[in-house]
């Protein structure tokens, strides 16, 4: 009997599990309610067991369902890698490679990861979106974009694969003509918090009601790192810079390290990641781009 378990089952196994009811998973998967209870009615007339109490007005997993559970999920994120991976080897080279990138990612060191992938794929056009936040992510999941650079964005989302490349330093700044560049020692948060913070702002919904190293209420918001750059050296607040764009202006003078006192949501770094979608993984110039910004 089990021998004729298929993925099908399994996928309807972990929609019905996560949706909470027979009739959202068949909304989710595009089915009928009859087909996913026929389909669960079946699956557990295999293996033998419940997997659903259906008591209540809601199923609810039974303890072997739950430790089934798991095991399905995986054996679905295997077929799923599996699919992809073929497809990958079926497409050869990709016609095109399009990259959505952190604005906190040094910029040399792209530079140099695209000098090099246009001398080793001369033929390969690529496109490139430099953002922030969720607007890195966004493109990768609508696939406009094969490869995401993210670091200011924390979260890895569920259907994407992540690979670590490396740490950007997140130094706080604020210019030499402003009351904090004075003040010298362990900046306390509430001294911090009476002032102007500069931040990025989010061109998409994926961060809507949640903020990132945010310490003041008194926050500008802005869409471009360029111009948070210029108004910390006008004086117009303090923020949150990656180490490599306020290196000479420290050593010049122009804007002064702060010392923050410690905050939940402000790291001493921004970790880059690059990720992908699961069902759709770079190819063969995609991996060798990936490869290339690990170098950094």
């Amino acid at each position: 009997m089990l021998d004729a378990m298929s993925m099908d089952q399994l996928r309807i196994f972990i929609a019905a599990a996560d949706e909470g009811s027979f009739s959202a998973a068949g909304r989710k998967l595009r089915r009928a309610q009859s087909v996913v209870s026929q389909t669960l009615a079946n699956l557990e007339q295999q293996v033998g067991f419940p997997l659903f109490e259906r008591t209540g007005r809601y199923p609810k997993l039974t303890e072997a369902g739950r430790a089934l559970l798991a095991d399905a999920r995986a054996a679905a994120d295997s077929m799923d890698g599996f699919k992809a991976r073929a497809r990958t080897l079926a497409e050869g080279l990709e016609p095109e490679l399009s990259v959505a990138v952190d604005v906190m990612y040094p910029i040399a060191a792209l530079t140099d990861a695209v000098r090099a992938f246009h001398a080793a794929f001369p033929i390969t056009p690529l496109r490139l979106y430099v953002e922030a936040l969720g607007a890195v992510v966004q493109p990768v999941l609508d696939g406009r974009s094969r490869i995401g650079i993210i670091g200011s964005f924390p979260d890895v989302p569920s259907n994407c694969e992540s690979e670590y490349l490396l740490n950007v330093p997140a130094i706080a700044v604020v210019s030499a003509s402003h009351p904090l560049a004075n003040l010298g020692g362990m900046i306390p948060r509430a001294t911090a918090a009476a002032y102007v913070q500069l931040v990025l702002t989010d061109r998409s919904n994926l961060t809507e009601g949640r903020n990132f190293g945010v310490m003041s209420p008194l926050v500008w918001r802005l869409a471009d790192l360029g111009a948070k750059h210029a108004f910390l050296r006008a004086g117009l607040g303090w923020g949150i810079m990656p180490g490599h764009m306020v290196e000479e202006d420290i050593a010049r003078g122009t804007l002064v390290a702060m010392e923050l006192e410690a905050h939940p949501s402000i790291g001493s770094s921004f970790s880059m990641h690059a990720i992908y979608r699961k069902d759709m993984p770079p190819g063969p110039a995609g991996r060798w781009f990936v490869g290339q910004l690990k170098q950094g």
